[in-house]
């Protein structure tokens, strides 16, 4: 296998485009960035897979994506948002079972159940189905759930999204208290049956208990500093400390809104993500407690429904950004400059290794610092 460096020093954006033509020539001339504006929700392929195990800890899959060629994008393990939000539990089990189908119908995807999954996929030049849950509504107050969904695949789990539930208070709610007895609970049968806990979208208390609480390391799956970008979204340094102190990662997100700093107007860019993951490094001392969530998607991001009765006021996260740089939730702007296409994952990693950044802390950010997590707490 070609050495990262190696594979590093030779690639270039011009390698990165669409599947050869006949005659092994390809269709257009392009970068990564040209083709991604081809329509939303698609991703550029890369003609020569990369050496780096790559996760994403937090995406999302829609109905029309190109899952025939989503083991091209550079991607070994996509942490798929396996239902949405707030479903209830026969939604949730229909949104697991398909990807369970998904991944039966595609023999370039498999669906992730060890750590062994993740790397033989990157062996097989597959993909794996990370699956993943954006809250616990569906649990209800029923314990059992969570074994269930377990040994149905879901691997990661948020306790809320944004909003209070049964279990605890969301970032964006009016309230701040922690976890409730159930919340605790549920913390309590996570680490019992192998299901990794991230505090992303969760109140800062409550994050701050799930921490304590937890007997096995937590992640936050799509979260920044927020004393470089202070967004409701965000993490504060105290949070920060209480998930890496415990053996914790922080996947940072390169979605736009949550490295736009304040005062500013441009389109952030790969850079200013990268100094996120800097923030992280210099806190602890040592790259072993950084990832990556990208929140992009495969497939066009459907509009959000509207309650004609009124929606809630919470805080608007993306005001900012919609005002200077665009609002169009499908707009590879999205996420930033140099980063807006899974293929320019590649830029990320020449990017951190101009910043004297190692091999192997490239490796550990990329991938290798989630792996050492579920290999924790998986069962």
């Amino acid at each position: 296998m070609t050495s990262r460096r190696d594979f590093l020093a030779g690639v270039t954006l011009a390698g990165v485009g669409a599947p050869a033509a006949a005659g092994g020539r390809p269709p257009f001339s392009s970068n990564a960035r040209q083709q991604t504006e081809r329509g939303p929700g698609i991703h550029s392929v890369l003609e020569h897979d990369h050496p780096y195990i790559f996760i994403d800890s937090c995406m999302q899959i829609w109905p029309d994506a190109q899952l025939e060629v989503a083991h091209r994008h550079g991607v070994t393990a996509y942490g798929v948002t396996a239902w949405d939000p707030h479903a209830d539990a026969a939604t949730a089990l229909e949104g697991t079972m398909y990807w369970h189908w998904a991944a039966r119908e595609y023999p370039n995807l498999v669906l992730v159940e060890t750590t062994d999954d993740i790397r033989q996929a990157k062996r097989d030049g597959k993909a794996g189905l990370l699956l993943a849950a954006q809250d616990g509504d569906w649990i209800g107050h029923d314990l059992h759930r969570v074994e269930a969904f377990q040994q149905l695949g879901l691997r990661i789990m948020l306790l809320c999204y944004n909003a209070n539930n049964q279990l605890c208070d969301g970032c964006l709610d009016r309230t701040d208290g922690g976890l409730s007895r159930i919340g605790q609970m549920v913390v309590d049968e996570c680490n019992r049956v192998g299901i990794v806990l991230d505090c992303t979208h969760t109140g800062r208390r409550a994050t701050l208990e799930i921490l304590e609480r937890s007997q096995m390391p937590c992640i936050y799956t799509h979260s920044n500093p927020s004393a470089l970008s202070p967004n409701p979204r965000n993490i504060d340094d105290e949070q920060i400390r209480a998930c890496t102190s415990r053996g914790g990662v922080v996947g940072l997100v390169s979605w736009g809104p949550l490295v736009m700093r304040p005062s500013t107007t441009h389109w952030p860019t790969l850079d200013e993500f990268i100094d996120m993951m800097d923030y992280v490094v210099e806190m602890t001392g040592n790259t072993d407690h950084v990832g990556i969530g990208t929140d992009m998607s495969l497939g066009t991001y459907p509009d959000h429904e509207s309650d004609p009765w009124g929606a809630p006021d919470y805080p608007n996260i993306t005001e900012q950004y919609d005002r200077y740089v665009t609002d169009d939730i499908r707009s590879h702007r999205r996420n930033v400059d140099g980063f807006s296409d899974y293929a320019e994952i590649v830029n990320v990693a020449e990017r951190l290794s101009e910043r004297g950044y190692t091999d192997t802390d490239v490796s550990k950010i990329l991938g290798e610092n989630f792996l050492r997590i579920f290999d924790q707490v998986w069962r």
